[in-house]
């Protein structure tokens, strides 16, 4: 599994670190013509992962548990999205 994209659940997220951040939805406008898959409401709050992509040269926001096609899978840019709270489970 290539964990920099992918479609993961928070289980399996929480394999390989021991948090979780949320983030809010801010921008749910301009969804692109070929994405295929859920896509975010703005005003929601999701549990993400933050992923720096090698491909994009960016932090990407991962939503945990959407499901999405490549190439991005479940992975949105950061400026539709503001990371509020980190939670450690320890």
């Amino acid at each position: 599994m290539a964990y920099e994209v992918d479609n993961l659940t928070l289980a399996e997220a929480t394999r390989h670190a021991p948090f979780v951040d949320y983030a809010r939805c801010v921008d749910d406008s301009q969804r692109p013509y070929n994405h295929v898959g859920d896509w975010p409401a703005e005003g929601e709050l999701y549990p993400v992962r933050v992923v720096d992509s090698r491909t994009e040269g960016i932090p990407l926001i991962h939503v945990l548990g959407f499901q999405g096609e490549a190439p991005f899978y479940n992975a949105f840019a950061p400026h539709r999205f503001e990371v509020i709270l980190t939670v450690w489970l320890n």
